[in-house]
């Protein structure tokens, strides 16, 4: 028989993050395994969301994943392959993770398609800028001649931005001076095609950006999961 009692949770937003598959060790286990920090599954949750790990996979089913979601984040990680914007590999860039940049641009393009929100963290950030046509500075502590952006052994860097006023990003923090924590050593060289600027640090580097038809998309090049 059916309950007449209304189940609040199923209003919530099942938003979609995606993860690293890592070698993992537990007791006698040592495998590959989905891998995400928790804070990104507590933001989520504690914005009122459902948090849905989405480990890199067949491309083939991107579709029907994001067909079952409210909203996707992609997260940060490892840099994403040069190869992918017509580079040649710079001696400080990551490995390539051949399998997680295949399912995340799948991922990316089957919310675009319907217009999802989407949220792209540090990682997400390049990776959807290269998708949009897009190029990466590959070491910064070359092109800028800094090192502010990545410290090294766990610890974020503090940085400010500046968020341009009328943006969908000042929407949510307002315009004007936000601080923000870093971790990463590539940035935004050529911006993608329907791209807009809504953030950059004093040295003219790209710290946020959206999409210019809807507001949709959301691209931030620092960690909002570490200063929530």
């Amino acid at each position: 028989m059916a309950s007449n009692v209304s189940d609040p949770t199923r209003s919530l937003p099942l938003i979609g993050v995606s993860t690293y598959l890592e070698r993992a060790q537990q007791g006698v286990w040592n495998v590959r395994a989905a891998f995400l920090p928790e804070q990104y599954l507590q933001s989520v949750t504690s914005s009122g969301g459902i948090a849905m790990l989405l480990p890199p996979q067949a491309e083939e089913v991107a579709d029907a994943a994001i067909a079952r979601l409210d909203g996707l984040i992609l997260t940060g990680g490892a840099d994403v392959q040069p190869e992918l914007y017509g580079a040649e590999r710079h001696p400080t860039t990551d490995p390539a993770r051949v399998d997680r940049d295949a399912w995340e641009l799948a991922l990316f393009r089957a919310a675009e398609r319907r217009r999802m929100p989407v949220l792209a963290i540090c990682r997400g950030l390049q990776l959807v800028n290269v998708a949009r046509g897009g190029s990466l500075q590959q070491h910064l502590p070359e092109s800028l001649g800094t090192e502010r952006y990545r410290l090294g052994g766990g610890a974020f860097a503090e940085n400010d931005v500046d968020v341009t006023a009328g943006t969908t990003l000042a929407g949510v923090l307002g315009d004007g001076e936000f601080r923000v924590h870093s971790y990463h050593h590539q940035g935004i060289d050529r911006l993608g095609e329907g791209l807009v600027v809504s953030a950059r640090t004093d040295d003219g580097l790209v710290q946020a950006f959206e999409d210019t038809s809807n507001g949709y998309l959301v691209g931030v090049q620092w960690h909002p999961e570490e200063n929530a």
